[in-house]
């Protein structure tokens, strides 16, 4: 009897929505032809449609590394390697991922890929990447000198169908949308009259006039920047001047977010359109004059280009109407920003809460209310409890596990010790050689398969997390420890939910708003537990930046089945169940203010 076969993932990916989406069949098929003519067992196929090699944040390539981790398979088949990437840095660091789980990479094109074959091939794809950019930059000058669309589309406009010219369809072509225009106008027309922004995105709203996107219109929809070209006012396209290329971007190599930066005045290109025009000269002139006026209060910074400084819960309060957010609406005290900036259409609540009762409350509420005594009772039986569950069903397929492995190696020494008696070695070799392999698979899922480890909840948790918060709170007066605390301080909080209340259901006969604190519940419990505040604030950081789910265009298929959406967050011997197959619900760490 032969060793089993070697398990293979398949990878495909084409790069534009222009490619046919047969493209990722056709390269999975003549990946499997492969695998069958070496004798490769196919049990996964990943993909990712119309998504770019520039970068590795594609859903299918992660969903494939995760189960690389997994041991799920032995090879890694791919058609070309810049299917996988054509960035150097980031071929070469999945190819070093993959050594270290001992998966080879194949492909159709190079064969098996080694270290040499990276820096060759990896060094090519990168420049062509860099070529393609070059030339696509070029072509699309090209089409602004001519008038032509570039990419994207501007509100007031409608993209025309291809023309054939010289046999060849020429795309780019615009037109005004005469209803989009008008409203254009009214835009012009109110803000060049003195009406704000928001006054202008709110009566739009009212009126049902859906925004560029479809959805409701917002202040910095129309007030954009203007340094930077951006927002309706800010358009020069209405004024029949296409202007091309005033930035330009570049992608952060550890969020993969993209970053624009604008270009130098050299670079940029403006080209008269004069069919495009929407408004006069004259309406766009008094636009210009009103920006200008425009300074944030007590200083020289434009109005677009303001910073407000950042306050103890900035960004953690949500509005309980709409899900929006809380920002200075005055002197002291935060409003719900969609209700002022897009109106009653979008949202009624207009209460607003001075900052210092705010802060006051919420504060009182993470150091008295958020994790007494009974809560974290509640929460330890709960936690427990699921746990337990979880712990059994693990426990179950380690002893199978455990039994097979057993049995396996019996079997082994029992065909060695037939050697030793005279049975000769060529009738018993198949079998040896399929019980050692599946000896080596046992051990290998065993090892990633850890044993149950002990709950340890420490019964004075609660007291240990007052005493905490309670040193916080005092460092937010002192200068020297003020940022620190402040920083551990917002990351034991999830938001700050603040829901308007009649003067019927107040007690004081006033209207207002009532604070519902919702707790970060891993950083509560790493406070807890006694980390420092430097790893809680680092943990919170590194929550918010966690990787994208795998959605349906990964179209992972299994052949080796055994799904596990089980995710855990240690916290040294405490782990926090949060899969999402969890018959469980686990209580919230929360509280009304």
């Amino acid at each position: 009897m032969t060793q089993p076969p070697l398990r293979v993932a398949i990878y495909a990916r084409f790069s534009t929505d222009k490619q046919r989406d047969a493209s990722i069949e056709d390269q999975v098929d003549s990946c499997r032809e492969l695998a069958a003519r070496e004798g490769w067992e196919v049990v996964a196929t990943y993909h990712d449609r119309a998504t770019s090699g520039a970068s590795m944040f594609r859903p299918g390539i992660e969903a494939l590394q995760r189960d690389a981790k997994a041991g799920r398979f032995e090879i890694v088949l791919a058609e070309a390697m810049d299917r996988l990437s054509r960035k150097l840095a980031d071929i070469a660091k999945f190819h070093e991922r993959m050594d270290h789980q001992g998966i080879e990479i194949h492909t159709l094109t190079e064969g098996k890929v080694d270290a040499m074959l990276i820096g060759m091939k990896g060094t090519m794809n990168q420049i062509l990447l860099r070529d393609i950019g070059i030339k696509t930059h070029r072509g699309q000058k090209g089409r602004v000198r001519a008038g032509k669309l570039a990419g994207g589309n501007a509100y007031g406009y409608d993209v025309l169908p291809g023309i054939s010219v010289n046999s060849k369809l020429e795309h780019g072509d615009r037109a005004v949308n005469r209803i989009e225009a008008e409203v254009v106008r009214r835009i012009f027309e109110d803000y060049a009259q003195g009406i704000s922004a928001g006054k202008i995105a709110e009566a739009l709203n009212l009126e049902k006039i859906p925004g560029p996107r479809g959805g409701f219109w917002g202040t910095s929809t129309i007030l954009g920047n203007r340094e930077r070209g951006t927002g309706i006012l800010n358009n020069e396209l209405y004024v029949g001047r296409l202007v091309w290329n005033r930035l330009h971007y570049s992608k952060d190599p550890d969020t993969g977010k993209r970053n624009s930066r604008q270009n130098s005045e050299d670079r940029v290109t403006s080209v008269a359109v004069p069919h495009l025009r929407i408004i006069d000269d004259a309406l766009w002139d008094q636009v210009k004059a009103r920006q200008r006026a425009m300074k944030t209060k007590n200083s020289d910074v434009p109005i677009w280009d303001r910073r407000r400084p950042k306050f103890l819960f900035s960004g953690l309060m949500t509005c309980g109407c709409c899900g929006g957010g809380f920002s200075k609406v005055s002197k002291g005290g935060f409003g719900c920003s969609t209700a002022r900036k897009k109106g009653a259409a979008a949202c009624t609540n207009m209460a607003v809460i001075k900052q210092k009762d705010l802060e006051g409350r919420v504060l009182s509420a993470l150091e008295h209310h958020l994790m007494d005594e009974e809560a974290v009772r509640i929460f330890c039986e709960e936690y427990a409890a699921e746990r337990n569950r979880l712990q059994a069903t693990r426990a179950a397929g380690r002893a199978e596990l455990k039994r097979e492995l057993k049995q396996v190696s019996t079997d082994h020494k029992k065909l060695v010790d037939a050697i030793i008696a005279g049975v000769p070695a060529e009738q018993v070799k198949d079998r040896m050689i399929e019980l050692d392999a599946r000896r080596k698979d046992l051990e290998r899922q065993l090892s990633t398969s850890p044993a149950p480890d002990p709950i340890r909840i420490h019964p004075g948790m609660a007291q240990t997390y007052r005493a905490r918060i309670s040193q916080l709170i005092a460092g937010l007066s002192e200068p020297e420890r003020m940022d620190e605390a402040k920083e551990a301080l917002r990351a034991l909080i999830e938001k700050v939910e603040l829901v308007p209340f009649s003067t019927e259901e107040s007690q004081t006969g006033k209207p207002g708003l009532a604070i519902h604190l919702h707790g970060a519940l891993a950083s509560l419990l790493r406070l807890a537990c006694g980390q420092s505040v430097h790893e809680i604030v680092e943990a919170a950081a590194q929550t918010k930046k966690a990787p994208r789910k795998a959605g349906r265009d990964a179209a992972i298929s299994s052949a080796s089945a055994k799904a596990d959406s089980q995710h855990a967050d240690t916290i040294g011997e405490l782990v926090l169940v949060a899969g999402t197959c969890n018959r469980r619900s686990l209580p919230e760490l929360k509280c009304a203010v």
